[in-house]
C-alpha cells in the first residue's frame, strides 16, 4: 500500500497496471493486470471487497521526494484577504530577479551588460500555480517532443529517472483532508546559471537570447553542472537508454532533436527546435514596410508543454516584448522566481495561486 493524504478510509485505488502478458517480446511482463478483478457489473468500484495481506512483496517506483527543496518555500499561497493586504508575493530579503548589477553581490557574469545579449530576443516562461492542476501532461508532451528515454522502473528507484519537467506536490493542513498543490519544475534557464562556471568544457552555455543551452557533443559527463543547480532539473545518461538499431524506431523520434547517447547531461531547452525553426518562418518572409526583417509575434512559438496544458497554466514567450503574455504575467505582482534568495535570476517564474475559500466551509485557520 501506498498511503496518500486525503485518500478516503476504509477504501483503496488499485490502477489498472497495464499488464501486458500475451503481447509478443515487447512489454510482456511489464506491470500487472487488474481487470482480473474489474467486472463488468463494476467496472469502477466495487463494495463489499474483502483484502487480505499476502506474503508477496511489490516494489513500487515513485519520484515524489527525488528532488526535494526542504526548508525552502517553492510554493507561495494566499487567501484572497491575504493577497489584498500583501498583494507582492516576493518575500522580503529576497534578490529580485531583476535588480541593477551594480546592486547586487555576484560572482556570475550579469549579460544584461553585454550588448550583443537580449537585444533581439529574451525567452522567458510564466507558470500559473493557480491554474495548474497536476495532471501531467505536460512531462508526456515534453517526452515526446525531445526524444527522452524511458527508463524503466529499476533505474527509476536508482533515482535516474529522465523526464525534464517533473510536477512536485506540496500537502497543507490536515492529513485526512489536505490541501494540494502542484508545481511543474522545468530548467529555470537562469541568467546567473550555477551550472555554467562549473562545466570544464564548455557545454552548458548561455545563449544571445538567454536560454540556458546544452552542447551534447561536448558534455563528457562530469555531472558537475548537475551537482550544482539548485533546482535539480538536469538528467544524465547512466546507460545507452535509446535504441540507435531498430528501423521502426527511428520513425517514431522527433527527427529536429538530438538522440542522446550514454554518459550525457540532457535538460529542458524551452524546445530550442521551435523556436530555431520560427526564426528562420520570420527571416525568410518579406520584410516590413521600414525594410526590417519580420519579427516572431506573440504565440508563435508554443513549447510543448505549454501547447498541451488544459488549463494553459505555461505561458511561453518573449519578454523583450511588453504586450505579449508572459511578459505581461511577470508584470503581475502575483510573479516570484523559485529559489530567488540564491541570485539565480531564472527566465522561468511562477504566478503565486491566491484562494477565495467560503468561511463558511473552512474551519479556522485553514486556506481552504
Amino acid at each position: 500500500f501506498w498511503p496518500q493524504p486525503g485518500h478516503p478510509d476504509n477504501t483503496v485505488t488499485l490502477f489498472l497496471g497495464y499488464g501486458q502478458e500475451k503481447s509478443g517480446r515487447v512489454g510482456k511482463g511489464a506491470g500487472y493486470n487488474a481487470y482480473s478483478v474489474r467486472p463488468s457489473t463494476a467496472q469502477y468500484f466495487g463494495r463489499s471487497v474483502k483484502i487480505e495481506p499476502t506474503k508477496e512483496y511489490w516494489q513500487v517506483a515513485v519520484t515524489q521526494g527525488h528532488f526535494s527543496m526542504e526548508n525552502r518555500d517553492p510554493v507561495k499561497v494566499a487567501t484572497l484577504a491575504e493577497y489584498r493586504e500583501h498583494p507582492q508575493f516576493t518575500h522580503e530579503g529576497e534578490i529580485e530577479p531583476r535588480r541593477d548589477a551594480n546592486g547586487d553581490e555576484t560572482l556570475y557574469q550579469d549579460y544584461r551588460d553585454t550588448k550583443e545579449y537580449y537585444q533581439e530576443y529574451a525567452w522567458g516562461m510564466a507558470i500559473d500555480l493557480n491554474s495548474c492542476i497536476g495532471c501531467q501532461a505536460c512531462a508526456v508532451a515534453c517526452q515526446a517532443e525531445n526524444n527522452i528515454s524511458v527508463v524503466g522502473k529499476e533505474q527509476v528507484q536508482r533515482g535516474r529517472e529522465m523526464q525534464w519537467i517533473r510536477i512536485d506536490a506540496y500537502y497543507e493542513g490536515d492529513v485526512a483532508n489536505p490541501h494540494v498543490y502542484f508545481q511543474p519544475v522545468p530548467c529555470m534557464q537562469c541568467e546567473n546559471a550555477p551550472c555554467e562556471p562549473v562545466c570544464p568544457v564548455g557545454a552548458t552555455v548561455h545563449s544571445t537570447e538567454g536560454l540556458n543551452d546544452m552542447v551534447y557533443n561536448r558534455c563528457v559527463g562530469t555531472r558537475y553542472c548537475s551537482n550544482n543547480c539548485p533546482y535539480k532539473v538536469r538528467r544524465f545518461n547512466f546507460l545507452l537508454y535509446a535504441d540507435f538499431e531498430t528501423p521502426s524506431l527511428k520513425m517514431m523520434r522527433n527527427p529536429d532533436v538530438t538522440v542522446r547517447s550514454r554518459g550525457v547531461m540532457e535538460k529542458c531547452t524551452y524546445c530550442v527546435q521551435r523556436i530555431n525553426a520560427a526564426r528562420i518562418a520570420a527571416e525568410t518572409a518579406p520584410l516590413d514596410e521600414h525594410g526590417k526583417p519580420a519579427r516572431i509575434k506573440d504565440g508563435g512559438i508554443k513549447t510543448a508543454c505549454e501547447q498541451v496544458c488544459p488549463t494553459e497554466a505555461i505561458v511561453f514567450g518573449d519578454i523583450n516584448d511588453k504586450n505579449s503574455r508572459v511578459s505581461k504575467l511577470k508584470a503581475d505582482s502575483r510573479n516570484y522566481s523559485l529559489l530567488a534568495e540564491l541570485n539565480t535570476r531564472p527566465r522561468t517564474t511562477y504566478i503565486g495561486a491566491v484562494l477565495n475559500p467560503n468561511p463558511e466551509l473552512t474551519k479556522p485557520g485553514e486556506k481552504s
